[in-house]
């Protein structure tokens, strides 16, 4: 039997390590498919699917409307903060409205976490360029050294995602705002961070296929869920064991097996705020491949 090697691109940390357990382990069949693991940071795997090189990839929501002409969102693998999420610290307590007119380091251009940021204070402009209108100054840093970004006071508060959002205060940081919990206020809705999405060219046989595979591995990790989150574990900067699990739970969840229709008008809703605003071009209806 012929066999098809798919690039699986995803972040190296616990929820996604999480998730792909089983395909990593080789837990679950594929059939005719082989999946190639293909780690690194969001906005690097951002960047990627703009030029549409791998088959499947984790994709900020942010990115999604820059790639819809050449992917469609699977029905499993997001990342909803669900009255929570990526968060704004600083060295010292702050106000949400100090922030206007501040630098802050953040982990990319392109993730969702800088999309909520700019709806909560306005659009911002990088260091070193010129725009009146900007609400904020940013700086783009790796996103596993914003807190020490902020902390060695290089920049005046930074925004958190992955694991530093459980981990911020071992460096005497003060949290200013919770943006998963700002959108809840905002619109009653989840916060959609991040999803899996699928090349299009795959053909829309083979694409309900993969998205079956991959949503068997989510649910095996649920299933099975001491050794996947020891697995996953070898992925988290500076958690132990606890904290691992408890992060694991806040992004790998039900949320994660299936978007469903309060998922599905999270994604709507935020990318339209985004259009209004002009931070992302408008995308229409977003696609999704279910099994």
């Amino acid at each position: 039997m012929s066999q098809t090697i798919l690039r699986l691109g995803h972040s190296p940390d616990p929820d996604d390590a999480f998730m792909f357990y089983a395909l990593a382990r080789e837990k679950i069949p594929t059939g005719v498919y082989r999946f190639e693991h293909v780690l690194e940071d969001i906005q690097t795997l951002n960047q990627r699917a703009l030029r549409g090189e791998l088959e499947i990839t984790a994709i900020s929501i942010h990115a999604y409307p820059h790639v819809a002409d050449k992917y469609a969102l699977t029905s499993c693998g997001s990342s909803m903060g669900d009255g929570y999420g990526p968060m704004v610290v600083a060295a010292r307590p702050l106000e949400l409205a100090e922030l206007t007119g501040r630098r802050i380091a953040i982990p990319g251009r392109l993730t969702t976490a800088f999309l909520a940021l700019q709806l909560c204070l306005g659009r911002g402009r990088e260091r070193g360029t010129n725009d009146a209108a900007a609400a904020f100054e940013f700086v783009v840093v790796p996103f596993d050294q914003v807190l020490r970004c902020v902390a060695d006071g290089h920049a005046d508060a930074g925004l958190v995602i992955h694991e530093g959002q459980l981990t911020y205060e071992q460096l005497g940081l003060h949290l200013v705002v919770d943006l998963g919990a700002w959108w809840k206020q905002q619109t009653g809705l989840p916060l959609p961070l991040g999803g899996n999405c699928i090349r299009k060219d795959l053909g829309a046989s083979a694409m309900r296929q993969i998205t079956a595979i991959l949503t068997r591995s989510i649910q095996y990790a649920l299933e099975h869920r001491d050794e996947a989150v020891e697995y996953a574990l070898q992925f988290g900067r500076d958690l132990d064991r606890p904290l691992a699990d408890r992060f694991v739970g806040m992004y790998v969840n039900q949320w994660t097996l299936d978007y469903g229709a309060v998922g599905r008008r999270a994604i709507a809703t935020l990318l339209e705020r985004g259009a209004a605003a002009g931070l992302v071009p408008p995308v229409g209806q977003v696609e999704f491949v279910s099994p």
